[in-house]
């Protein structure tokens, strides 16, 4: 029996109870080691008892951990104790989307599109992390005090399908997709079929398949279309009942391909409600149609009192899988057919293009905008909106900061009416709209003479011991875990988090890494960013990078990345060097500075990939002197910062001889010098 007080794991203490499901019930807890409250799932009697499903919750519970989103309850712990399993979750203070739903009766045209938008993101992160729900509906989504929509239960769903359900914990069955229904294959299109449905109940205030027992509406799911949602309600734009319609098809093929392809069109439906834009393919469909039998159609309805009596029976399971031969049959003969059609259009193209000459060989300024002009398309992407992080706890502000894949860099400042570990400041300010992996500089108040916890990441665990105790702090203990940046046996964190203020003699456990939890990892995109954000980001997986080659480009600014070696999303080992190409800004025409244009008709370039000068200021003045045939110039003059290298330089000279440059900051003169080649201006 679990009671308030009660502590689990020697870690969480139990607060009080706060709901119930199917197969678990929900407790608010204190964490006591990171000293903050979180939710613990724990399962029931009936599950806990069976091993099996016991194995499945926590294999899928542990991949789940591994999602980060602002849309998802993040999982923080899977664990046992005797004979009680449980999950730790982000404790999420907010209502269900079922019960704001039923307190509104139904949604406002643009409150539904927005809920809709942060299901889908927090659907699409899980599907890019091949983690499927099986189970979105509103009982499942938590909308908190901030208005911050959260997927919750996320792997849950793939567990129980592993154990029989009766129609008692089947209180997903209205939100059911038609292949899950029929006991076959599911996939990521079963959440977007899911989702419509939510949708059509957020716009409508009802589910689209209502019946006297659940295998009523599972068969209606299988065979009935629902009302259209502008039949229901006029003032329902018409794109937007057409988004709820793509999403709830029988077929998945005819569903949205994929989540992002559902949150661009429900943007769309906020500036274009009466657009016409939503592409629903027509179903073709040539068997012949079965007539159900009098007899069938009476088992069928003793059925549906049998299980709504919580009997399990054949005729269910028969009428689930009706319809249902071989679903996977059925995917495999759509995609050959697919690729025997796209192979013809291919071989057709390369006859036609022959012909015409297409196929002559572009030039290179062509292949680099059309390389340009597909990671342009991305450039875009990856940028996040700085939370408010002022009058949080140090904590808490980094694990917001972390939901929202930023970095962050700390300053502390003494402070005789703050509380130690508070925020007082963030630069960027909260709103603003920065790159993902991003710093955020965080100010704080630091315990006058306090001692602050310093990062001893990448220390071996005798080196970071001495650290701390020539702090006057003392080692509590060890604990793992899995770290994708840090080698195995090193120390990759602290409890308290490194810039916290705490007293001497204060106990700090060490976080030594487990290494990474997959001999692979897969490659983030990092063109579009800024080569210390693409650094970053790399790292953050347990990969390197390395800039090999710098050009042109009209699309992006100087020092950010075009090109990368290794195409996004591609599994590779860690520890791979991931080699990229970085922008030079636009090209400058060069305009000779002497007397006479004729008298410079040579041309080099040099590439200077760091500022040798010590800086007072953000920027100085820095010139360029060509030494060549015997004679000096000044060929640059101008302002430049740390942020502006590497960078390149176009110059002319004399002659076809090589040439020598140096650089100054004022009276200072950099030690050493740059050789360059120089050729002849094409005329």
């Amino acid at each position: 029996m679990i009671s308030p007080g009660m502590l689990i794991s020697e870690r969480y203490e139990i607060v009080d109870k706060v709901g119930t499901g199917g197969m678990a019930d929900v407790y608010n807890a204190r964490d006591l080691r990171l000293n903050r409250n979180v939710a613990i799932k724990v399962l029931k009697q009936e599950y806990s008892s069976d091993a099996k499903f016991v194995a499945k919750f926590r294999a899928e519970a542990q991949s789940v951990a591994g999602l980060s989103h602002p849309n998802v309850v993040n999982v923080y712990d899977v664990g046992e104790d005797d004979s009680l399993y449980y999950i730790v979750m982000e404790l999420v203070e907010g209502i269900t989307l079922k019960k704001f739903i039923e307190s509104k009766g139904r949604l406002e045209l643009n409150e539904a599109i927005g809920i809709g938008i942060q299901i889908a993101q927090g659907i699409e992160e899980a599907h890019k992390n091949n983690i499927i729900h099986r189970d979105i509906k509103p009982q499942n989504i938590i909308i908190s005090k901030e208005g911050k929509v959260k997927v919750t239960d996320f792997g849950i769903a793939k567990a129980a399908t592993s154990n029989t359900i009766t129609s008692n914990a089947m209180g997903s069955v209205h939100y059911i997709s038609p292949e899950q229904a029929r006991g076959g294959y599911s996939d990521e299109k079963s959440d977007i079929y899911s989702l419509g449905v939510t949708m059509y109940e957020m716009l409508s205030g009802k589910v689209p398949f209502e019946g006297d027992s659940t295998v009523a509406v599972a068969y209606a799911h299988v065979h009935d279309e629902a009302v259209n949602l502008q039949d229901l309600d006029a003032e329902i734009p018409r794109s937007l009942s057409r988004i709820v319609q793509k999403c709830m098809q029988k077929k998945p093929d005819l569903r949205y391909a994929d989540a992002a392809s559902l949150i661009m069109d429900l943007r769309r439906a906020v500036s274009e409600p009466d657009g016409d834009y939503v592409v629903i393919e027509e179903m073709t469909d040539d068997s012949p149609t079965i007539k159900l039998s009098d007899d069938v159609v009476r088992a069928v309805k003793d059925s549906s009192k049998r299980v709504d009596a919580g009997e399990n029976t054949d005729t269910e399971e028969e009428l689930l899988n009706e319809d249902a031969l071989d679903p996977k049959l059925e995917r495999i003969l759509k995609i050959c057919s697919g690729i025997v059609a796209v192979i013809i259009v291919v071989v057709i193209l390369l006859i036609i293009g022959r012909v015409a000459g297409w196929w002559g060989g572009g030039s290179s300024d062509d292949e680099a905008a059309e390389v340009e002009a597909t990671a342009e398309a991305t450039a875009s992407a990856g940028m996040v909106e700085v939370p408010n992080i002022v009058g949080y706890t140090l904590e808490e502000a980094e694990e917001m900061l972390d939901q929202k894949n930023l970095k962050y860099r700390l300053q502390a400042e003494e402070s005789s009416t703050e509380d130690p570990n508070i925020v007082l400041a963030q630069d960027p300010e909260e709103g603003e709209e920065v790159e993902e992996y991003s710093r955020i500089t965080i100010t704080y108040s630091k315990e006058e003479s306090g001692i602050t916890i310093p990062n001893v990441e990448n220390y071996s665990q005798t080196d970071a011991m001495t650290a701390l105790e020539d702090l006057g702090l003392t080692v509590a203990g060890t604990t793992s875990q899995y770290s994708d940046s840090v080698d195995e046996g090193m120390v990759c964190g602290t409890d308290p988090v490194v810039g916290t203020s705490v007293k001497k003699n204060s106990a700090v456990t060490l976080i030594i890494s487990k290494g990474p939890k997959s001999d692979t990892v897969k490659v983030p995109n990092i063109v579009g960013r800024s080569i210390d954000v693409a650094e970053e980001r790399l790292a953050d997986v347990g990969l390197s990078g390395k800039a090999v080659n710098y050009v042109y480009s009209n699309k992006y600014a100087q020092d950010v990345v075009t090109a990368q070696s290794v195409k996004t999303g591609t599994k590779v080992e860690v520890g791979t060097v991931v080699e990229y190409t970085v922008s030079l800004g636009a090209k400058q025409t060069a305009t000779p500075s002497p007397t006479t244009e004729t008298e410079y008709e040579y041309v080099g370039t040099v590439t200077i990939n760091a500022n040798p000068f010590e800086y007072e200021d953000e920027e100085a003045v820095i010139k360029l002197i060509l030494t060549q045939d015997g004679k000096s110039r000044t060929v640059y003059s101008g302002t430049l910062g740390y942020d502006d290298f590497p960078k390149k330089f176009e110059i002319y000279g004399w002659s076809e001889n090589n040439g020598v440059i140096t650089m100054s900051k004022g009276d200072d003169m950099v030690d050493g010098s740059f050789n360059i080649e120089f050729k002849k201006v094409a005329k």
